[in-house]
């Protein structure tokens, strides 16, 4: 099957796991590594402003959850000390929450280990060479992922296919709004200075690309191994990027 980007769609607006990159990598390399070395990193860096910021999010969404009933589910968070937070980190990680506070300390966590050369992220093989084909036609590309974009860029610089941020021209996270609402894809049009109807959105997530839909951007449903469901439910399918071609 091949699909066709039409002149008329001027962006090309992707999801990152389970779409440029297999599920495997985030739940079994970057999630684990996040887990194991929360503590650690927190002890010797946790008093930043910037990390503390981040656990004032993860604090207000601990007590938001604790006012609605949810304290039985929660593990404690006992004291004041920067580590205090991380069995909330580890339960929220199990639980794959798109936390905004979650996934802006994650950023930075990972950022350590794609320095030091313990990360390098996955990529499916087909994604530099669509990159170089798509931006070579005059498309733009941008990222909608929840990780933060701190995290997205890290991802991207330090692929096993090399540097891939030369060909991306922006990146939103969840500080634009949730990927299942209609609204972030508005304001993610309204950012790059582009009719939704000029963006076309790939996802493995249905009701991801139900939003943009529904914002009027095109979609199109990523259908790559491992992923969690085949089901597209209507969606045009792609199982390799080398599907998507300029006309």
């Amino acid at each position: 099957m091949r699909n066709s980007t039409s002149p008329a769609v001027k962006v090309i607006l992707l999801d990152i796991e389970g779409t440029t990159t297999p599920v495997d990598y985030v739940f079994g390399v970057l999630f684990p590594y996040a887990k194991e070395r929360a503590g650690e990193f927190l002890q010797r860096q946790g008093q930043e402003e910037s990390v503390q910021a981040d656990l004032k999010l993860l604090r207000q969404e601990y007590e938001t959850e604790r006012a609605v009933g949810l304290a039985e589910k929660l593990p404690a968070w006992e004291g004041d000390a920067p580590a205090a937070v991380v069995p909330y980190i580890h339960y929220l990680i199990e639980i794959d929450r798109k936390s905004t506070g979650l996934k802006s300390f994650q950023g930075k966590l990972w950022n350590q280990g794609y320095q030091d050369g313990t990360l390098r992220s996955q990529v499916f093989p087909d994604v530099k060479p669509a990159f170089e084909r798509w931006t070579a036609a005059g498309k733009q590309l941008y990222i909608f992922s929840s990780g933060s974009v701190q995290a997205q860029q890290l991802l991207f610089r330090y692929s096993e296919a090399g540097d891939l941020t030369q060909f991306l021209s922006g990146y939103f996270d969840t500080q634009i709004g949730m990927k299942r609402e209609p609204e972030s894809y508005r304001k993610i049009a309204a950012e790059i200075g582009v009719s939704p109807a000029e963006i076309l959105f790939v996802s493995d997530v249905v009701p991801e690309l139900e939003a943009a839909r529904s914002a009027g951007m095109h979609g199109l449903f990523s259908l790559r191994p491992g992923n969690y469901t085949s089901d597209s439910e209507g969606f045009p399918v792609v199982r390799s990027f080398n599907e998507i071609q300029e006309i």
